[in-house]
């Protein structure tokens, strides 16, 4: 199980991305892993707008970093980061398998079977909660935190109370589950176009 940095301010803050750690073997973050779905990987740790970030490229590809975490929700419920989108896929729409293509996706996993992403949609509306696409036996549920290219070139600031998601997604009020792992995504393979994004401070909360 990959480390996390667990912080103390007002609140506690368990670190997942903190980019200004550098580069492992390849050029990958440390502690992350990357994987080459289709096409090739451009990506680069870059200093944005004062900020240490995770650029992404895509070209008719689709890629992602990968790592374990051991986030308890009912410690950490909140999911706090940085992202800004300078291209989106023409025409992408998680909604049909034949666009499902994002500039900038963030999945948080539960299991081998459950999973959330969020992600910055070219088409489909913002605020939608609803099946994506997924594997035999496994289910990832979407949530559009934003769409189409009114903030593009911005860094935003998103925060998320994962485990209300959890509820409302999956229709279960049990304990909160526990985050086992995170992955950042982006892809253009399916719309056969380019996008652009940048990931930086990712982070669970405690309030």
């Amino acid at each position: 199980m990959l480390s996390a940095t667990i912080r103390t301010y007002a609140y506690q803050q368990l670190d997942v991305a903190d980019f200004s750690r550098g580069a492992g073997s390849q050029g990958v973050p440390r502690d992350w892993q990357l994987k080459e779905k289709a096409g090739r990987a451009y990506f680069a740790l870059v200093q944005s707008d004062g900020l240490d970030a995770l650029q992404l490229r895509s070209t008719n590809s689709s890629f992602s970093f990968e790592r374990q975490v051991q986030a308890d929700l009912k410690k950490y419920p909140l999911l706090c980061w940085k992202w800004k989108v300078t291209q989106l896929p023409q025409g992408g729409d998680f909604r049909r398998a034949k666009t499902d293509d994002q500039a900038a996706q963030l999945f948080v996993a539960f299991s081998k079977t459950r999973a959330i992403v969020y992600i910055w949609d070219t088409t489909a509306p913002q605020g939608l909660m609803e099946n994506a696409p997924a594997p035999p036996f496994m289910s990832i549920k979407a949530v559009v935190v934003r769409s189409g290219p009114a903030e593009l070139g911005k860094w935003l600031t998103e925060t998320r109370n994962v485990y209300e998601d959890y509820k409302r997604l999956y229709g279960d009020s049990g304990p909160p589950p526990v985050v086992r792992g995170m992955r950042l995504q982006i892809n253009s393979q399916h719309t056969r176009s380019s996008a652009e994004c940048s990931f930086a401070d990712v982070t669970f909360r405690s309030r």
